[in-house]
This record gives structure tokens, C-alpha cells and sequence, in this order.
């Protein structure tokens, strides 16, 4: 699936609260197919082609915007494919850096006083989402590594927490997400295409009780995976896009 030069309308907001400032960016349209859920253990994801570029895209722009967090409003999904996998309740999705240090408990009060102020076009280039060394993935089995990326739920949100290297770590998923699996749904419209996100901080020799390790757990919505053209916007049963 194509990215590279596509173009994702962003409404850009800057929220002022106890005296600090968060500036918030999510897409201007809604993504319609993408349902994330608590799940009885782990959190759920299920994406369709377009849902998928838009979380791709979405990601690259956390791993480059260390001063804004990058929300992505799930909840008001129309498709609900995971419900009767693992339950739980349907979740938002805030990416942002550790940096910013914002604490989770203010996102209620942020995201009630969010606004359509600003329309930005944000362009994907080339290598968005590079490829790294071997040892850059190596290095995550050392106990000395910092880069995991920490996770927290509050407000009916999911947030993923880390530096712009823990994202960059995860672009491979991403890639996969974009290339590999609409191959394979290609060639079998019954294939199951998944991949996960490790989150949290977990290693042989230091467990950390705070941020304990999980997964995000992404599938492709196959029945509804070919309702969408080629550069991954929405269509109708017949493929045409939706208007």
C-alpha cells in the first residue's frame, strides 16, 4: 500500500490547563474501521486497510512530534469486529513521547476542551518509518535499555508512552501492517494477518511492577479489509470510495 506523498488533514489544538499547555493533534475525518478494546488481559486493535494507514501515519507523526500528543478516536468507530473475541471496554488511542510527561489523569479534562482551531496537511515522506540496524534490536534484551515503550489506561484511553526511538523500533510492525499483510489478503481473502506491539518494560532480569509487559495485539479485519481502494481510503461493499 502506497504512503509515501499521502496527505493526512489534521486538526491541530492547543489546550491551556492549570497553568500548562498541551497541544493535541488527531485526524480531521473520522477512521471509521479501527475498534481497540481493553481485552481480558492484553489491549485489541482491529484495523481495515484505510484504519491501518491512518495508525501507521499516526505513528510516524508521534515518533517525530515530541511536544504533541497524537489522538486517535477510536471509540466512535461504526465497526466493532473484536467485540465477542475478548470483551472489554472500547478504548482511544494517545500516542506521545515520555518527555512531555503529562499525566494521564488530566486527558479527561484536555480532550473535553478540544477544538477544530487549526487544519494542518501533514505529508508522509520516504523512509517514514526506516529501517534500523540489527543491533538497534538487539539492544532491547540489555537490562540497561530505556527505550520500551510504557503504557497506561485512563478516560477510556489507551496511551503509549516513549521516545522517538521506541517508536522508530516499531516501524517494522508498522511496514508489516502496510505491506505484508494486504499481500497476503491479496492472494486469500481468508488469511489472518496480525502482528504485535511489546509494550511496557519487561526483561529476564528486571521486571518493572509499575509498567508490567504486554502486547498489543493489531488484526486486519479481512471481511471488511476489501472495501477499500489501494491508496487506503474507505469504500462501499463494491470497493468504490465513500464520499
Amino acid at each position: 500500500m502506497r504512503r509515501e506523498g499521502r496527505e493526512w488533514r489534521t486538526f491541530v489544538s492547543t489546550v491551556r490547563l492549570d497553568g500548562n499547555q498541551y497541544r493535541v493533534i488527531r485526524p480531521e475525518g473520522p477512521i471509521v474501521h479501527a475498534s481497540l478494546r481493553e481485552g481480558r488481559s492484553e489491549p485489541r486493535l482491529s484495523v481495515d486497510k484505510a484504519a491501518t494507514m491512518d495508525l501507521a501515519t499516526a505513528w510516524w507523526l508521534a515518533a517525530r512530534s515530541p511536544h504533541s500528543l497524537v489522538y486517535l478516536p477510536l471509540r466512535s468507530s461504526a465497526f466493532d469486529c473484536d467485540r465477542d473475541e475478548d470483551g472489554g471496554l472500547k478504548l482511544d488511542l494517545v500516542l506521545l513521547h515520555h518527555s512531555l510527561r503529562f499525566p494521564v489523569s488530566r486527558w479527561k479534562a484536555v480532550r473535553a476542551r478540544l477544538s477544530h482551531t487549526e487544519i494542518r496537511k501533514e505529508t508522509v515522506y520516504a523512509q517514514a518509518l526506516p529501517s534500523l540496524a540489527r543491533e538497534d534490536y538487539g539492544a532491547r534484551r540489555h537490562s540497561d535499555f530505556r527505550d520500551h515503550l510504557r503504557w497506561a489506561i485512563a478516560s477510556d484511553t489507551l496511551f503509549l508512552i516513549g521516545s522517538r526511538r521506541a517508536y522508530e523500533l516499531d516501524g517494522d510492525t508498522m511496514r508489516e501492517l502496510l505491506e505484508e499483510c494486504p499481500a497476503d489478503l491479496a492472494d486469500y481473502d481468508k488469511t489472518y494477518c496480525c502482528t504485535e506491539i511489546h509494550i511496557g518494560r519487561w526483561n529476564r532480569r528486571d521486571r518493572d511492577r509499575r509498567n508490567s509487559h504486554a502486547r498489543l495485539h493489531i488484526d486486519c479485519c479481512a471481511v471488511h479489509w476489501r472495501r477499500t481502494d489501494d491508496d487506503g481510503r474507505a469504500g462501499d461493499a463494491t470497493g468504490r470510495p465513500l464520499r
